[in-house]
């Protein structure tokens, strides 16, 4: 019998994260819950698994050497990696002008944002490497989008002087990863859920987590012969 195919969801243990676990799931991987805090981690196990889905917890902090070198032997252990979905991040505080921004505030945002998806993806990538159709996704924002900021009347989102410029260099990180994984089978790509009702902006958005999960999902699943190296929404591609 064929083996499932395995993904990773860090900060999966709500909002978009949750929901992008829980479709992948629903599309027959074997997920895992990746999550720093123990009890809700197993209480995210615990609902996916009562709707029949194959999960498993992930104990991730992403900000943690350790915990990620742990997460890769325990995913090594049980078969290996085919999805990565680098989802946990954190906002800082919203709105937030940068001239008030503190370097300490800075450094939380980027080390969870932007160290934490290059922490957690070159530990993975060994394993990613000798999957077979393997991803490697992204959840960025359009927030983090310089055309996007600089082009319209009305720049998207508030001021935020931590979050926006995190993703931004995270954008500029997953544009790298394409480039140097060009040709290997990975294919990188970011998404933007749109403003989603979550903890991260006091669930002020208009969209439901399961709606701004679905790019992820599409990008997670993309054909062999899918992009590489773009920034999507559900409207499409959109500029970096």
């Amino acid at each position: 019998m064929e083996q499932k195919r395995t993904a990773l969801v860090t900060g999966a243990n709500k909002g978009i994260g949750y929901e992008i676990a829980r479709g992948l799931a629903r599309r027959d991987l074997r997920v895992g819950v990746g999550a720093r805090d123990t009890t809700r981690r197993e209480e995210a196990v615990g609902r996916l698994r009562a709707e029949g889905l194959d999960v498993f917890g992930v104990p991730l902090d992403v900000t943690d050497d350790g915990s990620v070198a742990a997460a890769a032997e325990q995913l090594e252990a049980q078969g290996g990696l085919n999805v990565l979905v680098n989802n946990a991040a954190i906002s800082g505080g919203m709105p937030q002008e940068p001239s008030r921004v503190t370097p300490e505030q800075l450094h939380a945002v980027v080390d969870v944002n932007v160290v934490g998806v290059v922490r957690v993806t070159n530990a993975m990538l060994p394993l990613l490497r000798r999957a077979a159709s393997p991803r490697l996704v992204v959840v960025s924002s359009s927030v983090g989008s310089l055309a996007l900021q600089t082009a319209q009347a009305d720049p998207v989102g508030p001021l935020s002087g931590a979050y926006s410029p995190s993703k931004s260099f995270l954008n500029a990180m997953t544009v790298q990863y394409a480039k140097e994984l060009a040709g290997t089978g990975i294919l990188v790509n970011a998404g933007c859920p749109g403003y989603v009702a979550t903890d991260l902006n006091e669930h002020q958005g208009f969209r439901t987590p399961e709606q701004g999960a679905a790019i992820f999902l599409e990008l997670a699943t993309l054909p062999d012969n899918g992009p590489s190296g773009t920034f999507r929404d559900d409207e499409g591609t959109r500029p970096w």
